[in-house]
């Protein structure tokens, strides 16, 4: 190997100023400094509606509804709503 390849030696720990990082706005944001703003609450409420209430719904609803809507109909709208959050997501990532 040349000098110039980065080996990472564990202990050692390179010091560098955030302005540096401030000045870079590609740069990999560092753990526990990100962002929680409504975006992940929009993935959250996504999640517990797919999870929680749909699965409750289908539970609860078929003697009141007919067989169709409670097992055919009902299952959609997880996949639905995931499949749009996951393009979503997938776009907002570039």
């Amino acid at each position: 190997m040349t000098e110039d390849t980065y080996t990472h030696r564990p202990g050692q720990v390179e010091e560098r100023d955030d302005e540096e990082a401030v000045a870079n706005p590609n740069a990999p944001v560092e753990r526990g400094r990100e962002e929680w703003d409504w975006r992940g609450w929009v993935l959250v409420g996504v999640i517990v509606v797919c999870f929680l209430v749909i699965p409750a719904t289908i539970l609860y609803l078929p003697p009141v509804r007919p067989f169709k809507f409670a097992y055919l109909v009902l299952p959609m709208i997880p996949a639905i709503l995931l499949g749009a959050v996951a393009v979503w997501s997938a776009q907002r990532s570039d």
